[in-house]
């Protein structure tokens, strides 16, 4: 099994080497340069373009999972859908120095109609594409159109391995249909002779199924997944404890204080290397630092109005970073942040 699964993240990383061409390389040796360089100097150095974007296709999801801006309905930015003509505008523009592509932020990616046309853009495009989902929308055409479409990762959320566990936070969602739908990719890999995509086992880590871990990995050499990867969990009102938080701290980002009160674990160091390499595009445009400002309230750019070059050197990046350098306990998003801290199996 172990020898099986290094096979796997072998091929799957001779797969992502393969996209790199001498440009990409080069750009990432300027972004890493630049942000070394700025954590020592204390200076909003940046050089390069981002290695790699967020892009979200929806914002509409299924399910209501009681940790989400989009399952709670609650956002105050516009909703809506990823339009394909706005998508080719802006991979057009970075996909030569760009090294992966997730198609990922808030909501169901399916749930876009042409989200798979997208992805083959991107892979016609050379560059590494990655997307999450909550399995819902895997049925043996949607499988087949997925392992069609070049996707290089598929990420399934797989949050418990009973429907009573799994429910309690995926709250609409059904584990059996979840689990077909990984059937289905796994069959019509085999069927199209595909290596793609690369299929994770997604374990969000909360108290209710911390107890269900070893389950998981025991579903997915049943189904036939290549990779399990456990995650903690982000809550918004952690101070003073919630039903959550894992026993086991291993799997929480969040710990226990002698005076009963709850603290994020990880110091909060005045750097983050999101910041050089990456950001995240809402469906409409929208530029925002990272993952973590859910309703892009720290919007720094429009990618509908202006190039993104332009844009990711401009006075709004270019301040964000500086702010950061001084003291990231001073910016919101920043203070119930994960960089360091997630668990990965």
């Amino acid at each position: 099994m172990y020898a099986n699964m290094m096979r796997l993240h072998f091929a799957d990383a001779l797969n992502f080497l393969g996209k790199l061409t001498f440009r990409r390389i080069w750009n990432a040796i300027k972004v890493l340069a630049s942000y070394y360089l700025a954590r020592w100097l204390g200076l909003a150095i940046q050089w390069g373009l981002p290695l790699t974007v967020s892009i979200e296709p929806t914002t509409a999801c299924n399910l209501r999972c009681p940790e989400c801006p989009s399952g709670l309905r609650a956002f105050t930015r516009p909703t809506g859908n990823l339009r394909v003509d706005f998508f080719r505008q802006a991979i057009d523009e970075l996909s030569q120095n760009l090294v992966y592509l997730i198609f990922y932020f808030q909501g169901e990616p399916y749930i876009n109609p042409r989200f798979l046309e997208m992805v083959n853009y991107a892979h016609r495009r050379g560059l590494y594409t990655i997307t999450s989902t909550n399995g819902h929308f895997l049925d043996l055409e949607n499988a087949r159109k997925t392992v069609e479409s070049g996707l290089d990762r598929l990420i399934i959320s797989v949050d418990g391995t009973t429907q009573e566990v799994y429910e309690s936070y995926r709250k609409g969602g059904n584990l059996e249909q979840v689990l077909q739908g990984a059937r289905n990719v796994v069959a019509m890999k085999k069927k199209l002779r595909a290596s793609k995509p690369h299929l994770i086992f997604q374990f969000l880590v909360v108290r209710p199924n911390e107890h269900q871990i070893s389950e998981v990995y025991r579903l997915a050499r049943e189904i036939g997944i290549d990779e399990v990867k456990l995650k903690t969990a982000q809550v918004y009102d952690y101070q003073n404890g919630n039903p959550l938080i894992p026993e086991n701290e291993r799997y929480a980002r969040y710990q226990r204080q002698p005076d009963g009160a709850y603290r994020v674990k990880n110091q909060l160091l005045n750097h983050c290397w999101k910041l050089w390499h990456s950001c995240v595009v809402t469906w409409d445009g929208k530029v925002v630092p990272c993952c973590f400002d859910k309703d892009a309230r720290h919007q720094l750019g429009d990618l509908k109005a202006q190039g993104f070059a332009e844009l990711w050197q401009g006075p709004a990046y270019q301040a964000f970073r500086r702010e950061l350098l001084k003291g990231r306990g001073r910016i919101d998003i920043c203070t119930n942040c994960t960089e360091g801290c997630k668990v990965w199996a």
